[in-house]
């Protein structure tokens, strides 16, 4: 079970401490068993300070403690607070990733059946859409749900997402699309076949958890050639 421990401090030297932080990571190199650290700083108290910090078990987060590196930079970082700091202890419950959630909800929403979704709860109004296989960026809400609803109304698909990484503000999911097309298609008469490809997305999320960007990669080509379009020399 993934582990969690909140440093909770007061101080007025906050560069000092977030230095400190940074010779802490370099005194541990090799042996630190924290996978990811975040400091926030009270907005109606710029010197209270908490430190989040996310181990893989609490035993892990033990053996981080008992680091002598660990204590070294604990005893300094006590002489730059005002008071002694506290430290809680939580074991995870929930780990929610919201932004992987807001896109994978997407992928959802554009395959589903029936009328495409408002998506205003899921896509900025200023959304900017790149797609090699587009002369033109799609830019806008309404713009990339006319885009969607090209593809949905020449096919009747689904997406399954096969890998998913989440990284600061962007999603990268790695998909698999499978569909039979039922109409008109980039001037293809409808075939009625069964086709497939896969391809990978990439989606900037803004604060809020609504996609502001996104980058798409597939194997169009692929499809071109199941729909029967392509020579055997263009293969």
């Amino acid at each position: 079970m993934t582990f969690v421990q909140l440093i909770d401090c007061k101080t007025n030297r906050f560069d000092e401490v977030n230095q400190l932080m940074d010779t802490w990571v370099e005194r541990t190199k090799g042996k630190r068993t924290a996978t990811h650290s975040l400091i926030g700083q009270d907005r109606s108290d710029s010197s209270h300070i908490i430190e989040i910090v996310e181990f893989p078990s609490y035993e892990e987060a033990m053996r981080n403690s008992n680091l002598p590196e660990t204590d070294e930079v604990f005893r300094e970082m006590v002489a730059l607070c005002e008071e002694m700091p506290t430290f809680t202890d939580l074991d995870v419950v929930r780990d929610e990733q919201l932004y992987a959630a807001n896109v994978s909800r997407l992928f959802e929403a554009m395959g589903t059946k029936g009328e495409l979704p408002p998506l205003n709860d899921l896509i900025a109004e200023n959304y900017h859409d790149h797609d090699p296989s587009n002369d033109q960026d799609v830019i806008g809400l309404d713009a990339i749900r006319r885009e969607m609803g090209m593809w949905r109304g020449a096919f009747d698909f689904t997406f399954t997402l096969d890998d998913q990484i989440a990284q600061g503000d962007r999603v990268c999911t790695r998909w698999t699309w499978n569909g039979t097309q039922k109409g008109d298609f980039l001037g293809i008469p409808s075939t009625g076949r069964t086709v497939g490809m896969t391809g990978t997305t990439i989606f900037r999320c803004r604060e809020d958890g609504k996609i502001v960007e996104g980058w798409w990669q597939y194997d169009r080509l692929g499809l071109m050639a199941q729909l029967g379009v392509l020579d055997p020399l263009e293969l």
